[in-house]
């Protein structure tokens, strides 16, 4: 190698270390050593796993709430949800909270609009007539595929989801629109089809969200009944019946709304989301910090 060959090779930053190898092979083995350490090995690598996977779980929590509040009616729509109020409901920073209004407008829950301000949706007329169409032709794809497959595990917790419809049916209407709701979403679930069971879930939620707006008085005998005929029905195995009673059953829910919105009631938001926030898996309660902020 010629001194200026040499010089070339030191000036130029990239090629320095190349030189270096040429000369002595061992550092290419102190490379190769060095490159197989990565960040994965270091003891930070799992503490920045919990946390990513502590702050999901807080975003999962409020939008479980959230969802819930929503599909209840207890939040109507229009409604602000200011991100510095989530964040004192349920002890979290303003970013969890953003996540997880980012989740909910995705569902198409919430609208997010200027100056970070979110807001329970309001769909159009138009809007809630095309989410019960298509939410139609997807629960006759569900119920196709379910037909005369149900175990008798699954068809014991049809029954069982059913048998809880007609408890609350006494009670509250926006309860049994909630358990009405969550039936159809039980069936997707059922078929084991992420996309199915992720799009009847939002076109499910908007659909509640627009009776929440538009509909009639949730008629829960109705529900029930039409609810315990498809049950009947996926467990024969009749695949056109059981297309035909879940189509006329959305139909008839569809044609209860009307154009005329429901009255607004105007409450203060802590107020509304603090049953929500303090409900925990499995019906356990469990008390969240009104202050203390995770960042």
């Amino acid at each position: 190698m010629t001194a200026e060959t040499a010089g070339f090779l030191l000036c130029n930053s990239a090629l320095k270390l190349h030189a270096i190898e040429a000369l002595n092979p061992c550092t290419i083995m102190i490379r190769d050593l060095h490159s197989k350490h990565t960040f994965k090995d270091s003891p930070m690598a799992p503490r920045a796993a919990s946390k990513t996977a502590e702050s999901s779980d807080k975003v999962g929590v409020i939008c479980r709430a959230l969802r819930r509040a929503i599909i209840e009616q207890a939040l109507e729509p229009g409604a602000k949800l200011p991100e510095d109020s989530l964040g004192e409901r349920f002890g979290v920073s303003r970013t969890i909270a953003r996540h997880a209004l980012g989740q909910l407008a995705a569902e198409g829950l919430v609208e997010l609009r200027r100056n970070r301000i979110a807001v329970v949706a309001t769909p159009s007329w138009q809007d809630a007539r095309d989410a019960f169409d298509i939410r139609i032709e997807l629960e006759r794809l569900v119920v196709r595929q379910l037909s005369g497959k149900l175990t008798k595990s699954q068809i014991a917790e049809l029954n069982t989801h059913v048998d809880a419809e007609d408890r609350a049916r006494d009670g509250s209407d926006a309860v049994s629109l909630r358990l009405a709701t969550e039936f159809h979403i039980l069936l997707a679930n059922m078929t084991n089809s992420p996309i199915l069971v992720r799009y009847v879930s939002e076109v499910a939620y908007r659909c509640c969200l627009t009776l929440s707006l538009y509909s009639r008085p949730h008629s829960s005998e109705c529900a029930i009944n039409e609810h315990r005929a498809i049950i009947a029905a996926l467990v024969k195995g009749d695949e056109g019946k059981v297309m035909g009673l879940m189509h006329s059953h959305l139909d008839s829910v569809a044609n209860r709304a009307l154009v005329a919105p429901a009255p607004q009631r105007g409450r203060d938001l802590l107020d509304i989301l603090a049953p929500y926030a303090e409900e925990g898996d499995g019906g356990r309660v469990v008390k969240l910090p009104k202050v203390v902020r995770v960042r």
